[in-house]
C-alpha cells in the first residue's frame, strides 16, 4: 500500500526540503533504487558510481526531506548504514492554511470488535442467531465468535474499543463523537430500570447517560426472530460528543473536557470504553446493539471533524 506524505503551504520549511531533495538527478536515481530493496552506502555509492561521501550527502538531504530512513546496523566491518524508502508519494495541496475547510472521517465499528472488557452476570452476546455460546459466562466473550456479535449485555462493569485515527498528520481535529444505540441491562428486561451509563475516550471521562431503563416490551425493528420476544428488544440512539469548547450528550453540554484534553495522536488509536462507575448511583448495567439489533442498522460509529 502506498506511504503517502501530505503537505499544504502551512509547511514551507518541508516542501522547501522536498523541493532540494528532488532537485537532483542523483537523488531522484538512489529513490529509483530503494523502490523494492533496501541499500547500504557503500551500496549506492557502487551502483551509481559515485564517491561514498557524495553518496552520504545525497542520502542525508532525502532523510532530511523525509522521504528515506536511514539507520545505523551493525555489519561484518563496522557499522552499516541501512538506507530505505520512507514515502512513496508526495502530495503538496497549495491552501494558506490548515482548518481552511472542514472534513469528517468516520469509522464504523461492530459491536463484538472490543479490545478490553469487564463483565457480570448477567452477561452475553448473541448474533443473527440467538445467543453466543452460553449466557453469564465470561469466558464467551474472548472466543473468536465474539467478533461477529450483533448485541451485548453486561450487569456492570466495561467494554472498550480502539478506533483507528486515520486524520492526516496536517489535520486539525475539532472535535470526536461516538454514536450507539444503548440502553440498561435487567434480567429479561425492564423499562423503568434507570442506569448511569459512562463514556470514557482515550482515558478521559467524558459525560454520564442515564439511561431510564431496558427495553422490551415491544419487539426491535431489527431484532431478529431468533431472538426471544421476553429479552431486551431496542435501545436509545446515544451520542457522546468532545469538542472544543467543552465535552456533550446528545448536544447537552455536560463538561467541560475538550478535544485537547485527550491528547490525539497522528496514527494512535482512539480508545472508548463504555461502562458503569462502581460508585454510580444507579448500577444498571447496558445493552449495545449493532447494525442488525435494535431499532437503528448501525454499529457504534466514530465522526472525526478536522
Amino acid at each position: 500500500m502506498p506511504k503517502p506524505l501530505v503537505l499544504n503551504l502551512s509547511r514551507s520549511e518541508e516542501i522547501c526540503n522536498i523541493g532540494k531533495a528532488l532537485s537532483s538527478p542523483v537523488r531522484v536515481e538512489i529513490l529509483k533504487l530503494l523502490l523494492d530493496k533496501s541499500l547500504s552506502i557503500v551500496e549506492i555509492s557502487e551502483a551509481l558510481n559515485i564517491a561514498q561521501s557524495s553518496a552520504a550527502l545525497h542520502v542525508k538531504m532525502l532523510e532530511a526531506a523525509g522521504l528515506i530512513n536511514a539507520e545505523v546496523q551493525p555489519g561484518t566491518r563496522g557499522a552499516v548504514k541501512l538506507c530505505s524508502r520512507k514515502k512513496d508519494t508526495v502530495t503538496i495541496d497549495l491552501v494558506d492554511a490548515i482548518g481552511s475547510y472542514n472534513q469528517v472521517e468516520t469509522v464504523d465499528m461492530p459491536v463484538g470488535a472490543y479490545t478490553s472488557i469487564s463483565v457480570n452476570s448477567p452477561c452475553g452476546l448473541g448474533n443473527e442467531r440467538g445467543i453466543i455460546g452460553q449466557e453469564d459466562m465470561e469466558t464467551w466473550f474472548f472466543m473468536p465468535e465474539h467478533l461477529k456479535a450483533q448485541i451485548l449485555w453486561t450487569s456492570s462493569g466495561y467494554v472498550e474499543y480502539s478506533f483507528p485515527n486515520r486524520v492526516p498528520d496536517i489535520g486539525l481535529i475539532k472535535s470526536v463523537s461516538f454514536t450507539m444505540e444503548i440502553c440498561s441491562e435487567a434480567p429479561n428486561y425492564r423499562e423503568d430500570w434507570p442506569s448511569e451509563i459512562t463514556a470514557w475516550m482515550n482515558g478521559v471521562e467524558c459525560g454520564t447517560f442515564l439511561s431510564p431503563g431496558d427495553y422490551g416490551a415491544r419487539r426491535g425493528k431489527l431484532t431478529p426472530l431468533t431472538w426471544s420476544s421476553s429479552s431486551t428488544q431496542y435501545g436509545l440512539l446515544t451520542t457522546w460528543s468532545v469538542k472544543e469548547d467543552g465535552c456533550y450528550i446528545n448536544n447537552n453540554r455536560v463538561g467541560d473536557v475538550t478535544v485537547k484534553d485527550l491528547k490525539l495522536a497522528f496514527d494512535k488509536p482512539i480508545t472508548l470504553r463504555i461502562g458503569n462507575k462502581e460508585d454510580a448511583k444507579f448500577v444498571g448495567g447496558f445493552n449495545i446493539f449493532g447494525e442488525k439489533y435494535g431499532d437503528y442498522p448501525q454499529n457504534i460509529i466514530m465522526n472525526i471533524e478536522y
